[in-house]
């Protein structure tokens, strides 16, 4: 389930004379073929005349030009108004335009290369014995074209002009189109809060509902680094990949990829991962060559390589010390990227100082001075880019690169102390920033460099983070175990599925598949709370100590009439669900869809749409930790949003489900 991509369509209104004098219906063109074919390649359809409301008709037009997924051009007639919204589409966006013709073919030589679709008129409207056929091929046609979207460039504008920007279209906004951003602000201000919050599952949802693809580009981007932020990396490529689909040159997405390469080669040792994030970074800087974060972010993966070379665990001091010399090629590989990336952006200190540090410790391990003469100016200007930091929440970091330049050019124990303390009285009170410090201080200990004055500058952080304490880490569940079932059967249904008097085979079958997965305190159980498999089931799991997450489509009084009074025994499945949801913990307490995601978007199923927020709810604690467990009869449901339609989109993710087919029960 998402808001389907949005088409708009630049043709003339009306009837109008052809080329060879006949009149053309073009209102019939519309509602016959071309809005067909754009609602059967998964689009919505829109033009201009559809707007209701009083105002200024090219404000909508402008507005829709800009930031529609796809522009639909008619060019059977040399009518000015279509060419013209046709040339500021081609003028604002590189990609997303199909052109089509009725009848004739254009000779206009601006787009007389273009690729286009001539569509069969008989009586100046769609002809009969060809409609089905021409609705089929320009289906494809604009399938094709919004899969092509990161490849070549439609516009000959940006075609022909390479190194042409396109605008920054969020920033364009037109007085005329205030309820469409009026709108925007709405679904932003809760993307954001989403992402604050840390409510991954809520983020996604969210993502899939942007009114046009750019905006969802946005959103899946960020909601690609809130995953990266907790370490759920796997998760945040697909949604980041999904993001840079659409805008393949969106710089902070195409960094954050490279980030999620790094991690997952970090945590779970793959190789081909550390392999594919430095390709993917020397690939950006074919784009952004002079972008220092991902020159500095490159530095990174071969600091990485190195360090992992000969810093493993069997190895004695001597041993690393020996093995990080013999690896000096990833060493210096490091260095190059980090200087490449400081002499692009002096006041990039982060670049600055590795690449300093790094160069100290080659002279150190191997007894090479290559870089003995660049050490004086890289150190002045790492201490003057870092002395002139004038952002406050930098303020850590500017000063411990200060205390890190006085520790490497050797400056008196007290010295170098007095400076991490500096540092220390600037941190924020989050313990990363004293961690990461003391990480790095830790590698230079382990090879041996200034022994003395490291051990000094750890005592000094070691005393900070001790005074911070550890605070408790949240709580990460073992499993998330997801359900989805039918509901009980309500009176007088004529194909039972679900009897009332089958209550206790499926309670039976729902504890024996929390048994043999385990499920116990330790695990979160996720689901909604209808009367049936979803208060069996979430009654079944408070009963084994498991957190509970309870989602509801609707408001909770609306969810009640609909889901639990209007079945046999309503008022025992009523006390059944305020059992449950009156044992909910405070840290995860019952949530309502309108409440948190906002109005049902135009054209989406509440039941979808609660669906698909359970799934995303569930995946946001990562995929490995993921089982379903569903009560379905393996057929359709009764209407959209069903059992079968949860279970299909988790089987896209894994397999771990475990099926109770009611069939076999009784």
């Amino acid at each position: 389930m998402s808001i389907r991509p949005h088409a708009f369509v630049a043709m003339p209104f009306g009837s109008k004379p052809g080329p060879d004098g006949q009149l053309i219906h073009f209102n019939r063109v519309y509602a016959e073929l071309i809005a067909p074919a754009i609602e059967a390649a998964g689009l919505s359809a829109f033009r201009a005349d559809q707007e209701q409301q009083a105002g200024d008709i090219r404000s909508d037009m402008f507005q829709e030009l800009l930031i529609a997924d796809l522009v639909v051009a008619d060019l059977s007639i040399d009518n000015p108004n279509v060419w013209y919204e046709l040339g500021v589409r081609h003028a604002l966006r590189a990609r997303g335009v199909v052109l089509l013709m009725g009848g004739r073919a254009t000779t206009a030589f601006d787009v007389y290369t273009d690729r286009k679709f001539r569509y069969g008129l008989k009586d100046g409207a769609p002809d009969p014995a060809t409609v089905a056929d021409d609705i089929r091929q320009i289906s494809q046609m604009i399938q094709a074209t919004m899969q092509s979207w990161a490849g070549r460039k439609i516009s000959p504008v940006y075609a022909l002009l390479p190194y042409l920007q396109e605008p920054d279209w969020t920033s364009l906004r037109l007085g005329g189109a205030e309820e469409f951003w009026a709108r925007h602000e709405r679904w932003a201000a809760r993307i954001d809060l989403a992402r604050k919050q840390g409510l991954i599952g809520d983020l996604l949802v969210l993502a899939d509902e942007a009114p046009v693809a750019a905006f969802r580009a946005e959103a899946w981007i960020k909601a690609g680094i809130a995953l990266r932020k907790a370490e759920r990396y796997r998760f945040a490529l697909e949604q980041l990949e999904r993001g840079l689909a659409v805008e393949p040159a969106h710089l902070q997405g195409l960094r954050e990829k490279g980030i999620c390469l790094q991690r997952l080669a970090q945590s779970q040792q793959e190789g081909h991962s550390l392999l594919r994030a430095r390709a993917h970074y020397q690939e950006v800087l074919k784009d952004f060559p002079g972008d220092a974060e991902t020159l500095a972010l490159l530095g990174r993966v071969d600091k990485d390589a190195w360090v992992e070379s000969c810093m493993q665990a069997e190895l004695s001091p001597a041993q690393r010390r020996e093995e990080a010399c013999e690896q000096a090629a990833l060493l210096r590989a490091a260095i190059d990227s980090y200087a490449a990336a400081y002499r692009k952006h002096p006041g990039h200190y982060f670049s600055g100082i590795n690449a300093l540090t790094l160069m100290h410790l080659h002279e150190h391990l191997c007894a090479d001075q290559r870089y003995a003469a660049q050490l004086p100016a890289l150190q002045g200007a790492v201490q003057f880019a870092a002395q002139n930091e004038a952002d406050a929440q930098q303020a850590f970091w500017a000063q411990v690169t200060l205390a890190d330049v006085a520790l490497l050019q050797g400056s008196p124990l007290e010295s170098v102390k007095a400076a991490y303390r500096e540092a220390v009285a600037r941190h924020d009170g989050d313990s990363f920033a004293l961690k990461s410090s003391r990480a790095q201080l830790q590698l230079l200990a382990d090879l041996g460099f200034r022994p003395e004055l490291v051990a000094g500058a750890i005592a000094v952080l070691d005393k900070a983070i001790a005074k911070l304490g550890s605070p408790a880490a949240p709580w990460q569940p073992r499993k998330v175990v997801l359900f989805t079932g039918h509901m009980v059967d309500e009176p007088g249904r004529a194909q039972p599925r679900f009897p009332d008097d089958k209550q206790a085979l499926v309670a039976q079958a729902i504890a024996v598949a929390l048994d043999e997965l385990g499920a116990g305190p330790e695990d979160l159980a996720l689901c909604q709370a209808a009367a049936g498999g979803d208060l069996l089931f979430l009654q079944a799991a408070q009963a084994r100590g498991m957190r509970c997450q309870v989602l509801l489509p609707f408001a909770e009084a609306e969810f009640i009439a609909h889901s639990i009074d209007a079945r046999s025994h309503a008022e025992v499945w009523r006390e059944r669900y305020y059992s449950v949801t009156q044992n909910l913990r405070p840290e995860l307490p019952l949530r309502t869809m309108p409440e948190a995601l906002g109005p049902l978007p135009e054209g989406v199923n509440a039941y979808e749409r609660c669906n698909l927020w359970l799934l995303y709810s569930a995946l946001s604690w990562g995929l490995a930790k993921m089982h379903l467990i569903t009560l379905w009869d393996g057929g359709g449901g009764d209407g959209p949003g069903g059992t079968a339609q949860l279970v299909r989109e988790v089987r896209r993710y894994t397999g771990r489900v475990r099926w109770i087919d009611p069939r076999k029960l009784w």
